[in-house]
């Protein structure tokens, strides 16, 4: 966290709000992000099953990925009050106005996989 009288701050808030790209990557530029929206997209989905879908992921990483995405609005926690507790995530309409940028991406990073491999 940066000291709010900082010029580095300023700077970011500038570009925060000022900066289509900053802007988006707020929402999406951390490394699991991404692939945490991706699988989310797929339908309504609880934490060990996103575990699943992502092995490489640590717990902590995963619940501060999804602390995260639900503070800026763009996940749905719902939690169920039965034993034992049951916890679901899905996205929000604001979550599902970023499925267009995850979509190109998916496509440009396939694309460039495969030259890569190749």
């Amino acid at each position: 966290m940066r000291k709010k009288a900082s010029t580095n701050f300023e700077n970011e808030r500038f570009l925060e709000f000022n900066c289509p790209f900053i802007t988006t990557l707020r929402f999406i530029g951390k490394r699991w992000k991404p692939a945490v929206l991706w699988k989310i997209n797929e339908g309504i989905i609880r934490f060990n099953q996103l575990k699943k879908v992502l092995p490489y992921i640590s717990d902590k990483m995963l619940s501060d990925t999804i602390a995260e995405l639900e503070s800026d609005g763009v996940i749905r926690k719902e939690i169920f009050d039965e034993i034992p507790l049951r916890v679901e995530y899905q996205l929000t309409e604001f979550g599902k106005g970023l499925l267009p940028v995850l979509e190109a991406m998916d496509q440009w990073g396939g694309k460039t996989i495969q030259e890569i491999r190749s």
